[in-house]
């Protein structure tokens, strides 16, 4: 696509890309994962994964994407017309993504605004939580907030709005992570939580390890949603494919890690010990931390602290998620960039609402005890991803060929893993996707 706005150079690329790998999964789920999963031992076959299978795939999609300079749908279709179909299913993940993760950054705004206005003993309270999302209105209202930050971000484009964003928010965020960890370690009891966190037990050692370790990776680092293709559309051709994915690997991976020190001493410290008391999902956050803070006192500056950086790893990924849809729609309607935004943003925003309202006036709806939220979650993160990585992954090894990224990747590099990578590729993803995609069913009924 000629004339396509690039970033400035890698340092813009991998600062966006690693935004878009570290969301709301690296915060609460991977230190769950860690230390329900003998602790050391997960993050080692984690990082082994990421560097095998994740870079495998990483690298085909931004490689897939500079060599096309277009989005998804597009650019699969450049390739063959007749697969257009694969960037679609690609692009609809990300679309399908976008209403509930907004509104969970919709959560994550007021949790900060709270412990802000020094509210931090109701955010404590039993039912705070409950009665806050099950409301029929205010978490409407945060999700249209969060929304319509993501998009005056995007609306800035590449160069002065996610690059620039990127720029700051990623190396913010790590500071932020660090203060939080050592007030974490600081606390009574705590380095039996780092113990517990990170000594390797091979008594839990599983397939089930292995699973939990390639689920994360896989969605931890934004495949098969259109984001990388999107991002690598913007790379320049000088600019080092190989270098920018390690480095995009390395710091995914290492706040993963450092999100552990935050959160699992914390709470091993103030459960004594009790390991049930990391629970996935959302309630370690909205609701274990919370008491958390408010037993443990500086309650309005962590807890201000701790929800801000939240805020910034989700939003670095909910820029990415809207910014690949929007490119899609911009490259398939032949429209600006402007009214493109526009219009996801609206409708962003208009799914979100029934969404939110799974836990208030709509909470009738449940299919096998999954509600709207966990239903939309089910659908993009355990079908529509392993779906679409499989059928990209199949396309370009059996019909297009891998040296077509080979090629791509050469121009900016010496790329001496190729061989590693046409091998990984072509013969233990499909097999890896495949047994992410089967599990993934298998657990949800």
């Amino acid at each position: 696509m000629a004339g396509r706005t690039q970033f400035t150079g890698k340092l813009g690329f991998v600062m966006a890309a690693a935004g878009s790998a570290v969301g709301l999964g690296n915060i609460w789920r991977f230190p769950y994962l860690a230390a329900q999963n003998g602790g050391g031992l997960f993050v080692l076959v984690y990082v082994l994964l990421l560097f095998t299978f994740g870079f495998t795939l990483l690298t085909a999609e931004v490689a897939l994407g500079r060599r096309t300079k277009l989005s998804p749908i597009e650019a699969y279709k450049s390739l063959d017309s007749r697969f257009g179909f694969i960037g679609l299913i690609a692009a609809s993940v990300s679309l399908f993504i976008l209403p509930y993760y907004s509104l969970i950054g919709g959560w994550i705004i007021k949790y900060f605004v709270a412990f802000a206005a020094g509210n931090h003993a109701e955010t404590a309270g039993n039912a705070y939580f409950t009665n806050f999302i099950s409301s029929n209105y205010e978490p409407i209202i945060y999700q249209s907030l969060f929304v319509l930050a993501t998009a005056a971000i995007i609306l800035r484009g590449v160069k002065d709005g996610i690059e620039k964003a990127c720029i700051v928010l990623m190396p913010a965020l790590i500071v932020l992570i660090v203060v939080v960890s050592i007030y974490s370690l600081s606390l009574p009891g705590a380095w039996g939580g780092v113990y517990y966190y990170l000594v390797p037990d091979f008594s839990k050692f599983s397939i089930n390890t292995v699973l939990a370790a390639m689920g994360q990776m896989f969605y931890s680092l934004s495949l098969a949603g259109g984001v990388m293709i999107t991002y690598g559309s913007y790379l320049k051709k000088e600019s080092d494919i190989v270098s920018s994915v390690i480095q995009i690997g390395g710091f995914d991976s290492t706040i993963a890690v450092l999100a552990g020190f935050m959160i699992v001493p914390a709470v091993y410290a103030f459960s004594a010990g009790d390991p049930n008391a990391l629970n996935a999902g959302p309630s370690l956050i909205f609701v274990t931390l919370p008491k958390i803070f408010d037993a443990m006192g500086m309650t309005m500056a962590i807890g201000s602290i701790f929800f801000l950086l939240v805020f910034f790893a989700a939003i670095t990924s909910s820029i990415s998620l809207m910014e690949a849809v929007v490119a899609t729609v911009v490259d398939k309607f032949n429209i600006g960039k402007k009214p493109a935004t526009i219009i996801i943003t609206a409708i962003t925003i208009v799914v979100g609402m029934p969404i939110s309202l799974g836990y208030g006036v709509l909470d009738f709806i449940n299919v096998s005890n999954m509600n709207l939220l966990d239903m939309f979650d089910f659908a993009t993160n355990s079908v529509l991803m392993p779906v679409s990585a499989l059928l990209s992954t199949i396309f370009i090894a059996y019909k297009v060929g891998v040296n077509v990224l080979i090629d791509e990747v050469r121009l900016s590099s010496p790329f001496r893993a190729a061989g590693f990578f046409a091998f990984i590729f072509k013969y233990f993803v499909p097999i890896f996707i495949v047994i992410i995609l089967v599990s993934s069913i298998i657990a949800a009924f």
